[in-house]
């Protein structure tokens, strides 16, 4: 903050930038809001007394806090120094003057006291896996109180946690484990995925086989049966036509003895044939060998 006062010398003037806003107090009291631009003091007055000329400058661009080495207490009672950065602009000029003496000290504290809280109520392995929740808890708790005079807080980050010595290297181990456990199960997820896939393959393998072994059996059997179906209807149409020549045979006789003499030519044609004759029952009965 910058703040001007009048003197002696008349006519006196004042550049407000954009960057800022100027609070003009006349004998102590708050006049008007003064945004950017050339402002002249009045002129004093020949006679009686000139009011007191006071221009308090107030900064509105966005800035950043550091807050550094904060040692705070765990739940679990582990004493660690918290470093935070805060960013922050003043929103309303009257209220960051008159609500709080400096709202500069007034961030720097609501944000220690907002730290020590939210880390008094985690343990240690909470804070080192999930600091953004440390950042989001001073951030709710600071915002509100902020905004009652006149800041708007846009982050409040922890920068660093710095542990004591032998702690420190414990949790490096710690976490140096940890990252051993992660790969290995990520390796063993690896290998069951794998195993899992050449199990399916594997089946969906046996699966394709069975199946085409029961088409080719079923293909084997359709050929047999059609095959079977074949040789019944030779067979039937055989004898339909063994039976249609025995009842021409018995109807027209000469066509058996026309038949019985191509059998005896067949016969003679063949030297090797012998021909048997007997009688039975007083009939004549051709053999052949």
């Amino acid at each position: 903050m910058n703040t001007y006062r009048s003197t002696r010398l008349y006519p006196r003037e004042i550049i407000i930038k954009d960057t800022h806003r100027g609070l003009l107090y006349k004998d102590g009291v708050l006049d008007k809001v003064l945004g950017a631009g050339l402002y002249e003091y009045p002129k004093p007055k020949l006679f009686g007394r000139n009011p007191k000329i006071e221009v308090v400058m107030i900064d509105m661009r966005e800035r950043d806090m550091n807050i550094k080495g904060q040692e705070i207490l765990t739940e679990d009672k582990v004493a660690i120094r918290v470093s935070i950065i805060v960013r922050y602009r003043v929103i309303d000029p009257i209220a960051a003057l008159h609500a709080v003496e400096n709202y500069e000290d007034r961030i720097y504290t609501d944000v220690q006291l907002a730290a020590r809280r939210s880390l008094a109520s985690m343990n240690l392995e909470a804070i080192l896996t999930n600091r953004n929740q440390l950042s989001d808890d001073i951030l709710s708790e600071v915002k509100e109180s902020a905004a009652s005079y006149g800041v708007e807080i846009g982050r409040a980050d922890v920068k660093d946690l710095i542990f004591p010595g032998n702690l420190e290297q414990i949790m490096n181990r710690v976490l140096t484990a940890e990252r051993m456990a992660e790969e290995q199960l990520i390796q063993a997820r690896s290998r069951a995925e794998i195993e899992r896939i050449d199990a399916q393959t594997k089946a969906e393998t046996q699966a394709i086989r069975a199946e085409a072994q029961a088409n080719e059996s079923r293909t084997i059997a359709e050929a047999l049966a059609a095959a079977e179906e074949i040789k019944a209807q030779s067979e039937a149409r055989n004898l339909r036509e063994r039976a249609s020549a025995a009842d021409a045979y018995s109807q027209h006789p000469a066509l058996l003895r026309v038949l019985e003499m191509e059998t005896l030519q067949q016969m003679a044609r063949n030297g090797s044939a012998r021909m048997y004759i007997g009688f039975t029952d007083g009939k004549l009965e051709l053999g052949e060998n």
